[in-house]
């Protein structure tokens, strides 16, 4: 992303203030592009132009930066000699976070040059001699070489400093230096060779601005994917969605329902359009929105969605599919199916809505599993996903029964169909276990309890003692096998704060991490949770996007086609799974689901797209560049 490292393009004001703070001068850029250049004298400048507005440029000298809400698309840049500071919001965060570590090397480089080199006569007298227009041009991309040359002087004092430390670390960050450790982090906004070809021909394809659907068996990386998406888009007017709170908490958004302000979209169509365009607010929503994205599409209700479409069309006064607002969808539909009222409606899926292929331009399969290494498990999840069960698979599985998974104190985690039948589990062994219980009581935004129970993983109240089996509830240190979905025992507390010992034999001090979910208003909730809870049991359910490596389960209550897939494909390897009772009647796939994706795979070679994962072998597709394959498929329908 060579545009992210020397250019910017966003929403910019800049304010001139006198030194006590007032403001004589302030600039607002409803979208500015801002550019990093040097002149003749290889002096770095920073140039915000727009179509309508003269354009401004300062010098790049005795900066301050101030990026704790990068994340957000949120930076601001303090000009300490020109008296001005510059505020950036509605950046793509990733193209922020690349951008702000780009002044952040480059600044580091002419500082050590200007250590080694003071100017000579002869250039200090041309500059005062040029009375001609300085030539500017582009700052060249930074390169890996100069990255890792700036990560070793991250200890040492910069040109730029973090936002201002709490009171608790200002000395020592004071003493320290400033550190802008945060532009270097392994996260999904700062990580930009962790996408594989696949999943970066889906994020370009998403950038383009077309309607996309794209899907993938369990652990292919789909909400890594769309974190990435996410953070490449501008927050103001992307709305990161998905039909259930967990899965809305991973990417940072809301639930769809809550986004779409329609209720259960229970009511005629004429009804629901009134409610939306008579709540100022969701209106609101809907206009400003230019990127909707819908995680685990599988589980939305087809009427819902095309009560969904034509709402937004309403409420925007656009005819074109929903609204022209751009799509971007994922799932799997071969997982978990759409949860209703059976009373009130049949089952739909999405696909089987007649507005699909209208809203729906391109479709992408993600191949490449990450979650198990192990090729024979891979083969069994991929046989089951489609409910096939071979002879062989059936005796593979009826072997895990009597595989010992425990080690260390730690006990497989019993995956349940029914979200009560864990609770009782769980909440029973805890009883039994001798010693005193604590209580860990989650800090939660104002008045938001009862919404951060829906879409968070932490718990609002965690009861534990020592002997507790536990899940780790947030990455930590991957490197350490610190993540999502490890499996430990409490074996102490310290200073009131839970000792944890992992499968892997690492010990882990539990301190409070925080969950972030978005508002129905936009507005930003913060839950507050030591990152565990109790791991007896869990339901198939909550389970979505855990990795397991200790974990049983007993199919035989499964109701749902699916289930028994999404049940299988948490464990980690055959090696760390138990299957107690399994049985091939346990295991089907919805028949119109394997139809869709009979037709969906049919239309990804009618379109000639390329096989994702694959490397190009004809020479005249070798030339053809992913826009012209895009082209073509948009042609074709």
């Amino acid at each position: 992303m060579e545009s992210g490292e020397s250019f910017l393009s966003c929403a910019v004001t800049v304010e001139w203030t006198t030194p006590q703070g007032s403001i004589i001068r302030k600039v607002n850029y409803k979208t500015a592009s801002i550019r990093l250049i040097r002149n003749e004298f290889r002096e770095m400048f920073m140039e915000i132009s727009s179509e309508k507005q003269t354009n401004i440029r300062l010098a790049l000298k005795s900066i301050n930066v101030f990026k704790k809400f990068m994340a957000e698309g949120k930076a601001s840049i303090k000009f300490q000699e020109a008296g001005c500071t510059l505020f950036v919001s509605n950046a793509p965060p990733i193209n922020l976070v690349s951008f702000l570590r780009t002044i952040f090397v480059k600044m580091s480089g002419d500082k050590d040059q200007a250590a080694n080199k003071t100017p000579s006569k002869q250039t200090m007298r041309a500059k005062l001699l040029s009375g001609k227009a300085q030539a500017f041009e582009d700052i060249s991309p930074i390169t890996v070489a100069d990255i890792s040359n700036a990560k070793s002087k991250i200890s040492k004092a910069t040109t730029t400093t973090p936002s201002p430390p709490s009171k608790k670390r200002k000395l020592e960050d004071i003493s320290r230096g400033p550190a802008p450790k945060k532009l270097y982090s392994p996260s999904p906004l700062t990580t930009t060779s962790s996408l594989n070809k696949e999943q970066q021909r889906v994020l370009e394809a998403c950038l383009s601005g077309k309607n996309i659907f794209f899907t993938g068996s369990a652990g292919t990386g789909k909400s890594f994917l769309l974190k990435r998406i996410v953070s490449a888009l501008p927050p103001d007017v992307t709305m990161p969605t998905a039909s259930t709170g967990v899965a809305a908490c991973h990417i940072g958004g809301t639930t769809l329902h809550a986004f779409a302000g329609i209720g259960d979209g229970s009511g005629t169509l004429e009804k629901l359009c009134e409610k939306a365009i008579k709540l100022p607010l969701v209106a609101q929503k809907w206009r400003k929105c230019k990127h909707l994205i819908i995680d685990e599409i599988s589980m939305v209700d087809g009427m819902y969605f095309e009560k969904l479409e034509a709402v937004a069309r309403h409420v925007r006064k656009n005819d074109k599919p929903f609204g022209g607002i751009q799509l971007i969808l994922c799932g799997d539909f071969l997982q978990l199916p759409p949860v209703v009222d059976k009373e009130k409606s049949a089952k739909r899926f999405c696909f089987q809505t007649s507005c699909w292929e209208k809203c729906v331009e391109l479709c992408f399969e993600l191949k490449e599993v990450h979650r198990q290494t192990d090729e024979e498990f891979i083969s069994i999840l991929n046989s089951i996903r489609i409910g096939r069960v071979t002879k062989e698979i059936n005796e593979r599985l009826l072997q895990t029964a009597s595989q010992k998974i425990e080690s260390d104190g730690i006990l497989a985690t019993r995956l349940c169909s029914h979200t009560n039948d864990s609770k009782m589990i769980n909440n029973s062994k805890l009883r039994d276990l001798d010693g005193e219980e604590k209580l860990f009581s989650a800090q939660d935004s104002d008045n938001a309890t009862t919404l951060l129970d829906m879409q968070t993983v932490a718990p609002s109240k965690l009861l534990l003692k020592v002997g507790a089996q536990v899940m780790l509830l947030k990455n930590i240190n991957v490197n350490a096998g610190l993540v999502n979905g490890a499996r430990g025992v409490v074996v102490r507390f310290e200073e009131g704060l839970p000792v944890v010992r992992f499968k892997n034999k690492k010990e882990y001090t539990a301190r409070t991490e925080r969950w972030y979910v978005k508002n129905s208003n936009g507005s930003l909730l913060c839950r507050r949770q030591v990152p565990l809870n109790l791991a007896w049991a869990f339901s198939i359910h909550k389970s979505q996007g855990l990795t397991l490596d200790c974990v049983e389960m007993s199919l035989s209550k499964i109701f749902e086609a699916g289930q028994a897939y999404v049940a299988l494909s948490r464990a980690q390897s055959l090696e760390t799974l138990r299957v107690l009772d399994f049985d091939s009647r346990h295991v089907w796939a919805n028949p119109d689901v394997l139809e869709f994706y009979q037709r969906f795979r049919r239309r990804l070679q009618q379109m000639e797209l390329i096989p994702l994962g694959r490397p190009l072998t004809d020479k005249t597709n070798k030339k053809k560049t992913l826009r012209q394959i895009l082209e073509k498929q948009l042609n074709r329908k």
